[in-house]
């Protein structure tokens, strides 16, 4: 079959998991029944292993497109040739409407007959699982694996069904005006009569444009970029578990941010960091309700460990805390990119950051959305009070390095951080405040000033004593820490932009002269950094530049306004896809900016 670019993908999904479709009509990656349950389709990590769904127009030449309905996460695929036009929608119904669980593919020709071939090739528990397939009618097939995780699917079709091997094939022919559908589902569902098997789909393909559509209707956003703000919102949201209220980083694990590099994560689990950025961007744009699942998912978490252990950095979505990563080696890899890792590693690492982001997050909760509880608080107490001891340790940072521990100065900004929201929630609330926090904070404001600066490069640097900035560095002025039009904050921002920045593209950091992370290889620019490079822009009053800058990195985002971890020499996407990073960088940018074009004292500027 041979890989398609990362960017050539869609997503669709219905808040349980979701499944990667990509311009040729083959899903090439799904996890299911939950994001981070074992692959049933992983085509995209190795091509002749992984499993795929594969519906094709049998063109001897087309051309391709992929669009979602408007401010829907349904994804159409279309194929036009000379001899006919065929399309299919792709969709999920989603959790909160449905129980989930379902995959649906509508087949349609819009002209011309056209003969289409379909291929239903699962590949149970990431490949490792044999798998036995039970006829049931000319329209129906059970899959049922053969591991531990027992995981049986149903695939019906309004069009015969054939069987090859272990495999389902179809070979059909529609008119203009006519009609496929395919339904993939688990076997504990409910099963769709025949009778009612089309109206079936037709009723779940309007209720769930009806869903996402009343979804998008909610934001409060109104600025410039209102279809690429609402498209990485509709990411967020699908990145998000409607069981547990958790969020996930990203929907894929093992690609490479490298192409034969070592750097293949798996990101399929719930960053304290993330998922606190995510409940930021999503509180800008006035959804509360995924706010308050996720604080209610955090509480959950902080209960299990009341008195054991601090906080950990990551979770499993349903919050189990040991993630063990392992090596998949049945599994060639994305373009041959290895090790391929699931599980992460990462959940035993000390990141003091954390604690910054999340208490962001509940104090921005606490404010606009719902009073946190007094248990939820006594909670976060107790990680504050540690913190509040433990804020000068060197840990492994917001880039999860692997080469050893440092005092970072991301890590020192985000405690400073979660004290200083501590200190505003409980006085905000009249909560009994504890002293030494006010201590501490002040403390590693001073500490950032005295140990952080450089004074010839007159700039922030990555750790005391080293030569290099980090582009974590741009939170500064974005978390309030610091003006942005502060003297010493411009002239970090230079010497980021001269060391970090290639035409408006930003890397995390100078790997010569950075803490060691472990592997040796080159990475490409981090979009989440360039979103965040423009909010710094736009905050210091360079607003030409920022919207120029700002709107040239989204002509980076795929066909479909989609962006991976990272971009590449050439513009491709590396690392796993879609991400919650860059889309919430994109989210937070956007809304500062059309903030600062708005107010009247940027009257003059020209936009």
């Amino acid at each position: 079959m041979g890989y398609q670019p990362i960017e050539n993908y869609g997503v669709i999904g219905d808040l349980n998991t979701v499944a990667l479709v990509g311009l040729n009509g083959s899903i090439d990656f799904m996890c299911f029944p939950n994001f981070d349950s074992p692959t049933i389709f992983a085509a995209l990590l190795d091509d002749q292993k992984g499993g795929y769904f594969y519906i094709q127009p049998e063109f001897a030449e087309m051309k391709t497109k992929q669009i979602y309905l408007p401010d829907t996460n349904v994804l159409l695929t279309r194929f036009l040739s000379t001899d006919g036009v065929g399309e299919i929608t792709d969709f999920m119904p989603v959790a909160e409407e449905y129980d989930g669980k379902e995959l649906i593919r509508r087949v349609t020709t819009v002209r011309g007959n056209v003969n289409y071939k379909m291929k239903c090739v699962p590949r149970f528990n990431y490949g490792r699982s044999k798998h036995q397939i039970k006829r049931k009618s000319r329209y129906e097939l059970i899959f049922t694996s053969k591991g531990r995780d027992k995981i049986v699917l149903r695939l019906k079709s309004s069009v015969p069904l054939h069987v090859k091997g272990n495999d389902a094939i179809a070979e059909f022919t529609l008119g203009a005006g006519q009609t496929a559908d395919f339904l993939l589902e688990q076997v504990d569902k409910g099963q769709v009569g025949k009778e009612d098997f089309e109206t079936f789909i037709t009723d779940s393909l309007f209720r769930t444009v009806n869903y996402w559509k009343d979804w998008v209707g909610h934001s409060t956003y109104r600025g410039r970029w209102m279809e690429t703000v609402n498209r990485s919102a509709l990411v967020l949201k699908q990145l998000t578990s409607f069981q547990y209220g958790s969020i996930i980083a990203a929907a894929t694990f093992g690609l490479p941010e490298t192409i034969g590099g070592q750097r293949n994560w798996d990101y399929r689990y719930t960053w304290i960091r993330d998922a606190s950025f995510t409940v930021n961007a999503l509180m800008k744009l006035g959804y509360k309700k995924e706010a308050g699942a996720f604080m209610q998912w955090v509480e959950k978490q902080c209960e299990d460990i009341k008195g054991q252990s601090r906080l950990g950095i990551m979770y499993s979505i349903d919050g189990h805390p040991q993630l063990k990563e392992n090596v998949l080696k049945g599994f060639s890899g994305y373009r041959d990119s290895q090790p391929i890792r699931i599980g992460n590693d990462a959940y035993g690492q000390l990141q003091l950051d954390i604690y910054g982001e999340l208490m962001n997050a509940v104090h921005l909760y606490d404010k606009h959305g719902e009073p946190i509880s007094y248990d939820f608080w006594k909670d976060l107490e107790q990680q504050i009070d540690w913190l509040s001891k433990n804020w000068d340790q060197p840990d492994e940072g917001i880039w999860e390095v692997r080469g050893g521990r440092r005092k970072f100065l991301y890590s020192r900004l985000q405690c400073w951080v979660a004290l200083d929201r501590a200190i505003k929630l409980a006085r905000n609330r009249s909560f009994p405040l504890n002293a030494k926090w006010k201590v501490a904070r002040d403390k590693i404001f001073e500490s950032i000033y005295n140990d952080f600066w450089d004074e010839k490069l007159q700039a922030f640097v990555q750790y005391p004593g080293a030569s290099s900035v980090d582009a974590s560095t741009l939170l500064m002025p974005i978390v309030e820490f610091i003006s942005p039009k502060d003297p010493r904050w411009l002239s970090t921002l230079k010497a980021i932009e001269r060391d970090l920045v290639s035409d408006s593209l930003v890397y995390r950091y100078k790997p010569d002269l950075a803490a060691p992370d472990g592997f040796i290889s080159h990475e490409g620019t981090f979009s989440m950094c360039t979103f965040w490079y423009v909010e710094c822009l736009s905050r210091s009053g360079q607003l030409e530049k920022a919207r120029f800058y700002f709107e040239k990195m989204l002509g980076y985002a795929n066909h479909l306004g989609l962006y991976s971890e990272q971009l590449g020499f050439e513009g491709e996407h590396l690392g796993n896809f879609p991400q919650a990073f860059t889309h919430l960088g994109l989210i937070s940018a956007a809304c500062n900016l059309d903030e600062q074009l708005n107010d009247v004292r940027n009257k003059d500027v020209n936009y």
